[in-house]
């Protein structure tokens, strides 16, 4: 049996009842923990305190802190890629809908926990090279997917190319920033310059 064990056990019978910890969850775990304590509080230590359960479980599933660390590198890729995709579909001529909806996602105060996993992501990617790869190849399919729904809209590629940076500096800056007290009416402030960025 996997001797790795959720903390919280629920009580049955009596007895505590036993599940699971499959590799997913530590990796769960460590996204989360990076969102709080940066790319430092990964340690076996900490995540297994954190789930409740003995540091001997986490080498059940990983080989050392690296191989937890590329997981959670890997997982985080491939679920930022596929939000980036889904986020900027569109149909034709619906092009400016599926930028200004881009916008609106990513400047939300709804994605205060993206925005803090995606800055610890960064400030680990000045420290290690693995994960400046993968910062930097999620990057790419942003401005990527960002400069074809652009071109779709008839800018030139030199345009699209620069209204792509400027969507999502604005999308990060203003989600890291405490704009309250600069604006009376914030959401207007916000939707003026989405309709700038996607005109």
């Amino acid at each position: 049996m996997d001797c790795a064990i959720l903390a919280g056990m629920e009580k049955k019978s009596g007895k505590p009842v036993r599940t699971m910890l499959d590799r997913d969850a530590w990796i769960k775990a460590a996204i989360a923990v990076l969102a709080d304590h940066g790319a430092d509080g990964l340690r076996v230590e900490v995540l297994a305190k954190r789930l409740g359960v003995t540091k001997g479980s986490f080498y059940w599933h990983f080989k050392d802190r690296r191989d937890l660390q590329d997981a959670v590198l890997d997982m985080w890729k491939d679920g930022r890629i596929r939000d980036i995709r889904k986020q900027t579909q569109s149909e034709p001529g619906s092009e400016v809908a599926a930028l200004l909806h881009t916008i609106e996602v990513y400047s939300s105060a709804r994605n205060r926990k993206g925005i803090a996993i995606e800055a610890a992501m960064r400030d680990w990617a000045r420290r290690d090279a693995p994960a400046a790869a993968v910062v930097e190849a999620v990057d790419a399919e942003r401005l990527a997917c960002a400069c074809r729904l652009f071109l779709a809209c008839g800018l030139t590629e030199a345009e699209a190319k620069a209204r792509s940076v400027m969507l999502y500096a604005y999308v990060f800056g203003v989600s890291l920033m405490r704009t309250g007290g600069f604006a009376d009416d914030l959401d207007s402030l916000k939707a003026w310059i989405a309709g700038h960025i996607a005109r």
